[in-house]
C-alpha cells in the first residue's frame, strides 16, 4: 500500500480529527487545517499527494481554488452574490464586527453594508457582528 501525503481543510474541528485518525490508521500522513488561507499555502507544500476539502468552509473562494487544481481549464464564475457575501464576512471578521469600519473599508456607506448584511444573513455565527462604533 502506498502512503500518501493529504491535506484536510475543514472547518469541523471533530471532523476533521475523525478524518485525520482514519487516514493516519490506513496508514496515510494527514495535514489537517481549518483555515482556508493556512490550506491554500499548504497546496504547494512538496510531496502533497491528495487534498480533501469541505466545499462550505466559511472564506473558501472556490474560484481560486479550481483554478489550483487545474490552472489551464476556464473557470466559471461564481455569482456576485456569493463572491460579495464572502467579502463582507471575511471583511466583518477582519474588523472583528464594527461595522462603520468594515463600512469604511468595502467603501460603502453603514446603511449599504446593514442591509448587505441583513441579505446575506451574517448576523450570527457568519463573523462577530457585534456593531462596535
Amino acid at each position: 500500500m502506498h502512503s500518501s501525503h493529504i491535506l484536510i481543510l475543514d472547518p469541523d474541528p471533530v471532523r476533521r480529527e475523525s478524518l485525520v485518525q482514519a487516514l493516519r490508521a490506513a496508514g496515510h500522513t494527514p495535514m489537517a487545517l481549518g483555515d482556508p488561507v493556512e490550506a491554500a499555502r499548504a497546496l504547494t507544500t512538496p510531496g502533497l499527494d491528495h487534498a480533501v476539502v469541505a466545499l462550505a468552509t466559511p472564506g473558501l473562494d472556490q474560484t481560486h481554488l479550481r483554478e489550483a487544481i487545474a490552472p489551464g481549464e476556464p473557470v466559471q464564475p461564481e455569482p456576485l452574490d456569493d463572491v460579495e457575501r464572502r467579502h463582507i464576512a471575511r471583511t466583518l471578521a477582519y474588523t472583528r464586527g464594527n461595522k462603520r469600519r468594515a463600512a469604511h473599508l468595502l467603501g460603502i456607506a453603514r446603511s449599504t453594508l446593514l442591509a448587505k448584511v441583513r441579505k446575506y444573513g451574517l448576523n450570527g455565527g457568519d463573523a462577530a457582528t457585534a456593531d462596535a462604533e
